[in-house]
């Protein structure tokens, strides 16, 4: 009995050792061939392929996993920067069909563009009349500060006087600054609706959204035009 008692120990030892050794080879076996060409093999991932693939093995031999190269922290960066650059392209083309959609929603000819145009152009030639009203205003207001101005040919004008002149002078500059600043705008929104109709002209002929890239930036008119003025 004490013999079979030993013996089954002894079994029931080895049972565990072979469980415990089937149980670190679980995780599957990993191969790679090194700069040497030798086949190298371990149950964890193999240091001297760091820098190459290795495969990882199931129990039967068969391929379960690909194993890429560890990056070093350069090349991890590039690879960071194509993602995020991808990623980003990836943004820009569905904003791209999505505004596309919405110029085609909200334009559906060329009559319906041509009249938001306008819309959007009349405030702005509003400003610029008023502003136009105005410096005409200030100059009739400043020929008799002018006319009286004259009575002082080299002497020193009245404080009164001066203050007038210099108060119209500075009305007179900041209108003209108005004017330039509104003169802009106009160009701006102009040069917008020019962009949005060449761009539904091709939506309209048949080019899918997105297809034709971002919109470009109606804040800055191309050089030649820009020097033209």
């Amino acid at each position: 009995m004490r013999a079979t008692a030993l013996a089954l120990c002894g079994l029931l030892a080895c049972a565990a050792a072979a469980a415990q050794t089937q149980a670190q080879k679980g995780g599957g076996i990993y191969t790679c061939v090194d700069d040497k060409g030798r086949k190298l093999t371990s149950d964890r991932p193999i240091a001297e392929c760091s820098h190459k693939e290795q495969q990882l093995l199931n129990r039967d031999g068969s391929v379960r996993q690909i194993i890429p190269p560890t990056l070093t922290v350069d090349e991890r960066a590039e690879k960071e920067a194509r993602e995020r650059k991808a990623a980003e392209a990836r943004v820009a083309q569905l904003d791209a069909v999505r505004r596309d959609r919405n110029l085609l929603q909200r334009y559906p000819n060329e009559a319906a563009h041509a009249k938001a145009r306008e819309l959007a152009l009349d405030p702005v030639r509003l400003a610029i009349k008023t502003t136009e009203s105005r410096l005409r205003d200030l100059a009739r207001e400043r020929k008799p500060l002018l006319d009286e101005a004259e009575f002082y040919p080299n002497r020193p004008l009245p404080p009164k006087l001066r203050q007038q002149l210099d108060a119209n002078d500075a009305a007179i500059d900041a209108q003209k600054t108005l004017a330039a600043t509104q003169q802009a705008e106009l160009e701006r929104v102009i040069r917008l609706y020019d962009l949005e109709l060449d761009r539904l002209k091709k939506l309209w002929g048949g080019a899918a959204p997105g297809s034709l890239g971002p919109l470009p930036s109606a804040s800055a008119p191309p050089a030649a035009a820009s020097g033209a003025r």
